[in-house]
């Protein structure tokens, strides 16, 4: 980090959608800058454009060639698009995919040689972006290949008093019992309380995890998933420490306000998790993506086709995406400080009363320390 400051590399998206207005909207603000070093991978000509259009006021873009030349107190821009691709606004376009596939590619191959700590994205539309080099279903499932070192990642979206994770993500809902195993719901639990942990610093997490069938199942009568794959996954999860609760029905849990008593929630499918989430966060909702060697965040919404070009779009969840990439980022960094040389704990065998040593690593290479 330069300066103590930490890059961000933060991607422009569709250029017919909000992205452009929500990054000019944020850093519009002088003092964002100040808390990092801001790097836009896109197009001076584009933000031009957009800013015109808007009628924003100007941002002085300090043009750069690498990210190694960004300074600080100040907005960088990279011009790594097309020259020749054009603007549409509120238009599904190729030219739209082509662009936000430009940026991210670059921002991604700074990101993995170093010279950016994180990145930030903006929306992307999952339809025109697909080509060769990307056919995800989002950013998400990129992220993981590019960053996931073969390991799994998971979506999280949170803001200041919720995080909502969840075990399946971008998939047919028809395919989702298939996809509900306890084997997957036990692997994103895993990442999920060491992400609170490592990401969030929370000590001890409390996750909540909300049931498949209405009424958490009705015993049997509205579907067995509870009983025979999540009630066991919980009581699994528990054994290796990791302090799970459920199954809640979604309906009550949301209604009452339960998710208060929890530090995370984990959904069993999108819908379930992310409607309750955007209606009661949407403003200041974030996407972050959690298992990855890269602190990666985006906000909640996305490219907002209906609005664009009015200057009636919300910066609000763009600068909570960048807070919290800068927050997790530096938790991360104490977070390994802290679990970078464990004390050995001590026990005694009362057989031989001799004093001896047990370390286990679970699936995330912290060091477990256990009583036998």
């Amino acid at each position: 980090m330069e300066n103590n400051l930490i890059k961000v590399g933060i991607t422009h998206g569709d250029i017919n959608g909000i992205g452009y207005e929500v990054i000019l909207k944020a850093f519009s603000d002088s003092r964002l800058s100040e808390l990092c070093i801001p790097i836009i991978y896109g197009s001076s000509k584009i933000a031009a454009y957009h800013r015109k259009a808007l009628e924003l006021p100007a941002i002085n873009l300090n043009i750069i060639n690498s990210a190694e030349d960004a300074g600080p107190n100040r907005v960088n821009l990279i011009n790594c698009v097309d020259e020749d691709l054009k603007v549409e606004l509120s238009k599904v376009t190729p030219a739209g995919g082509e662009a936000a596939l430009q940026s991210l590619q670059a921002a991604v191959s700074d990101a993995q040689r170093g010279a950016i700590d994180v990145i930030l994205t903006a929306p992307i539309n999952k339809h025109n972006i697909q080509r060769e080099g990307f056919h995800f279903p989002g950013h998400t499932e990129y992220f993981e290949q590019e960053f996931g070192n073969g390991r799994r990642s998971l979506m999280i979206l949170m803001n200041d008093y919720l995080r909502v994770a969840l075990v399946t993500g971008h998939i047919p809902l028809k395919d989702v019992p298939t996809q509900v195993t306890k084997e997957e719901i036990l692997l994103k639990l895993n990442i999920f309380n060491h992400s609170l942990k490592a990401d969030f610093g929370i000590e001890c997490p409390r996750i909540a995890v909300l049931s498949l069938n209405p009424h958490a199942g009705e015993n049997g009568l509205l579907g067995t998933e509870e009983e025979d794959i999540i009630i066991p996954a919980i009581k699994e999860a528990e054994k290796k420490g990791i302090y799970a609760f459920g199954p809640y029905a979604s309906d009550g849990f949301f209604g009452s306000s339960s998710y208060d008593k929890f530090d995370g929630v984990l959904a069993m499918y999108h819908d379930q998790g992310l409607t309750a989430f955007k209606t009661i966060a949407m403003e200041d909702g974030v996407n972050f993506t959690a298992g990855l060697s890269i602190v990666r965040t985006s906000p909640a919404h996305g490219t907002a086709y209906e609005i664009v070009g009015q200057n009636v779009a919300s910066e609000e969840s763009f600068r909570k995406a960048l807070y919290a990439a800068l927050d997790i980022y530096r938790n991360r960094v104490s977070y390994r400080e802290a679990t970078a040389n464990p004390l050995r704990k001590q026990y005694f065998d009362r057989s031989s009363d001799n004093v001896k040593l047990d370390l286990t690593k679970d699936d995330n290479e912290d060091i477990v320390m256990t009583n036998v």
